[in-house]
């Protein structure tokens, strides 16, 4: 069982950046893999970007590559979504979670309770 916490959202203007966290207790979170979603209203939950548990790879959605960057601690259990040039089409609840990688819902097992980003015009 891996328990995950969002944190770092927040309201911000057009093109400013906002750092988000994901602290992970429990099984040992450098077991999975992780990665970051975002649901806005009325759409589907949309993966936006995974890192692998050495964090030796990365991927991102294509709406958000070169602004956004993946890391993670495997030392002090947390993952980072460093979000920069934010667009009012970023609004979303971001959700992190852990599970075997890729970027579907369902090959995530653990998931956080998401944290609200929000981008003003």
């Amino acid at each position: 069982q891996v328990q995950l916490v969002e944190s770092g959202g927040g309201l911000v203007q057009a093109g400013g950046s906002l750092r988000l966290s994901c602290a992970a207790s429990g099984r040992t979170f450098s077991s999975y893999a992780m990665g970051w979603f975002r649901q806005a209203p009325g759409k589907e939950r949309e993966f936006v970007s995974g890192i692998s548990r050495s964090a030796g790879s990365t991927s991102y959605a294509d709406s958000v590559k070169g602004r956004f960057t993946i890391s993670r601690d495997n030392a002090k259990n947390t993952g980072l979504l460093q979000m920069t040039g934010l667009k009012p089409e970023d609004t979303a609840v971001y959700y992190c979670a852990s599970g075997r990688g890729g970027t579907a819902v369902g090959q995530y097992t653990y998931w956080g309770q998401g944290t609200q980003v929000t981008v003003s015009s």
